[in-house]
């Protein structure tokens, strides 16, 4: 009967369970952060990294936080559903996407409605869209004599950073910032809230819950 019951629970842990997997195509420090934050968090586990870039330094942290790494190319993102079928075998919920490049097709969208969030470098709708990411973002934050810049967490959808805000969180421009040090401003907010916000999200709270 004990050991009935211990079972039960370990059955119901399981099934409890959040899946994420992240995609990636750069360095990866948000990457890293998320796995680092959800590492301790047991209802949610990061359990696969996605990456489209074979020389990523993302692929050297998941590998340092043994989370398994899967590399795909354009073709087998957009011709096929491999990873789709990739992520459906392995039971996941939701996709974070960290510094992730290309466009998430529509197969994917329709199979994740609602469930997978990025974070832009920027206060969206201003600096958004296609080639705008990284450093092009802050060089163009600077060049327009913007007073402020941040962070815009959303939903994603068909278009490139056009999906329903979640979150915006801001920071001063300051007299005689580079792009370089503004992005360290930016970064700061992005290591803070990413998780968190993502935490929250998948626990089905909302923005003025955070």
């Amino acid at each position: 009967m004990i050991l009935s019951f211990v079972f039960l629970q370990f059955i119901i842990k399981i099934v409890m369970i959040t899946r994420l997997a992240i995609m990636a195509s750069g360095n990866g420090t948000n990457a890293q952060r998320i796995m680092e934050y959800f590492s301790l968090k047991s209802p949610t586990r990061i359990e696969l990294l996605l990456c489209n870039n074979p020389e990523a330094f993302v692929l050297e942290r998941a590998k340092n936080l043994k989370v398994p790494a899967i590399l795909f190319d354009r073709k087998e993102f957009y011709e096929t559903r491999h990873i789709l079928d990739v992520m459906s075998l392995q039971g996941i919920d939701w996709i974070i996407l960290a510094g992730f490049l290309w466009l998430i097709p529509l197969h994917i969208l329709s199979f994740y409605p609602n469930r997978i969030i990025n974070i832009h470098p920027a206060l969206l709708p201003k600096y958004g869209g296609k080639g705008m990411y990284g450093m092009k973002v802050h060089e163009s934050v600077i060049r327009n004599k913007e007073k402020e810049s941040g962070i815009t967490i959303h939903y994603v959808n068909e278009v490139y950073d056009e999906g329903q805000i979640i979150l915006q969180e801001k920071c001063p421009v300051i007299s005689g910032d580079t792009p370089e040090t503004l992005a360290e401003r930016v970064h700061e907010l992005e290591y803070l809230w990413y998780p968190k916000v993502i935490e929250k999200v998948i626990g089905g709270r909302q923005g003025k819950d955070f």
